[in-house]
């Protein structure tokens, strides 16, 4: 069990990171082309990076706005990045309960055979116990 969670635990940082750093990755990488792609609408690489924040955690509070084609793509690019971690992350959170669970169930079920296995070896006893009186 306590290999178990360390596994878990240890996949659960690895993808936790991968998560982490593309996002991280996708919001510096797109707020640099921002600025670079559509210059009038973002004068400095500060606006990209709000702009990238914002549209990577779906907020877009729309206050900076692509105005061009390319733009447009990137900001795409950058929303679909955006859906895409909040889904990975809803699904390691969950993978994480479920083996947690399935866990739990194997226990129970080993302590459930054991139990068993007491019961027919006091039976067993009983049995012998009976036989050696007669």
């Amino acid at each position: 069990r306590a290999r178990l969670d360390e596994d878990e635990r240890r996949t659960v940082r690895g993808a936790t990171a991968v998560i982490v750093t593309a996002t991280f990755v996708v919001v510096v990488v797109s707020g640099l082309l921002m600025t670079l792609l559509d210059s009038s609408e973002f004068g400095d690489l500060g606006v990209g990076l709000w702009w990238a924040v914002q549209t990577v955690t779906t907020v877009g509070y729309g206050d900076v706005t692509p105005k061009n084609g390319a733009g447009r793509i990137v900001g795409a690019i950058v929303m679909l990045e955006g859906t895409a971690f909040l889904a990975i992350v809803t699904a390691v959170i969950t993978s994480s309960f479920v083996t947690r669970a399935q866990a739990e169930q194997r226990t129970d079920e080993l302590s459930d055979r054991e139990l068993m296995e007491r019961r027919f070896d006091e039976l067993e006893r009983k049995i012998d116990a009976l036989a050696v009186q007669r």
